[in-house]
């Protein structure tokens, strides 16, 4: 695992987008996977900059996202098809029907978990897999647990997870109870991994990813398993590694 440290979280995502710019530059074609959540816009931004005023084309790209709240329209503000939307999707050149986001709205949550790992493994694994980590060590929505999931699946998430993304919604109350989340089999497939991490909140989680056992109950421990996984993170969230 290699720890790349960040002045700050301005650093820390020119670091991420460059990585990524790269990859995609090497390879027109690649599978990126994506993540949500106030950590990655500021690599979004830097991508969207990169396109914008050194022409990085993302016209071939294909992108799977981690996540997305169960119960939850693609137009409805707080979902992640929006935020992608919104944040990257939108001020890209990428096509649409090469993004793809759970879907929060399903009738027949086994069926579209099944395919939505199907999409993943057609594409041999992501080539690059951006992921942020919760204060509890959670990766994607995959909250500590007695076992590591290893499809896609619906998940129940925890009242810190809930307390957490209570600030991108009117009230506590409105935050969805359950998501759907990519497994750690998909997660794992990718070729390489950029965890990023920003702030004093994240350091103890941080740390026991880094040190600790591989245990459930923290999540990201999971990744020490991964022979390519680049953690990019600033001084404050690496305090304690």
């Amino acid at each position: 695992m290699q720890i790349i440290s960040c002045v700050d979280y301005a650093d820390m995502s020119r670091k991420a987008a460059r990585i990524i710019a790269a990859q995609v530059q090497l390879k027109p074609h690649s599978a990126l996977g994506l993540a949500t959540g106030s950590t990655p816009i500021g690599t979004y931004k830097e991508l969207i900059r990169f396109h914008l005023n050194e022409e990085l084309d993302f016209s071939k790209v294909i992108t799977v996202n981690l996540d997305e709240y169960y119960g939850l329209s693609p137009e409805h503000e707080q979902s992640y098809r929006y935020f992608m939307q919104h944040n990257f999707f939108d001020h890209i050149n990428i096509s649409p029907e090469n993004t793809h986001v759970p879907d929060g709205l399903t009738r027949d949550v086994a069926k579209t978990c099944a395919e939505y790992d199907s999409i993943v493994a057609s594409l041999g694994g992501t080539d690059i897999q951006l992921l942020g980590i919760g204060d509890n060590g959670h990766i994607a929505f995959n909250e500590p647990h007695t076992y590591f999931f290893a499809q896609t699946h619906l998940v129940d998430l925890n009242e810190e997870t809930i307390k957490a993304n209570a600030r991108f919604f009117e009230s506590e109350v409105e935050v969805p109870r359950q998501a759907i989340t990519m497994g750690m089999r998909s997660i794992l497939s990718a070729k390489r991994i950029l965890l990023l991490a920003s702030g004093s909140k994240k350091a103890e989680a941080i740390a026991q990813m880094i040190n600790g056992p591989i245990d459930p109950q923290l999540p990201a421990s999971i990744l020490q398993v991964h022979p390519n996984v680049m953690v990019i993170a600033d001084e404050e969230a690496l305090a304690l590694a």
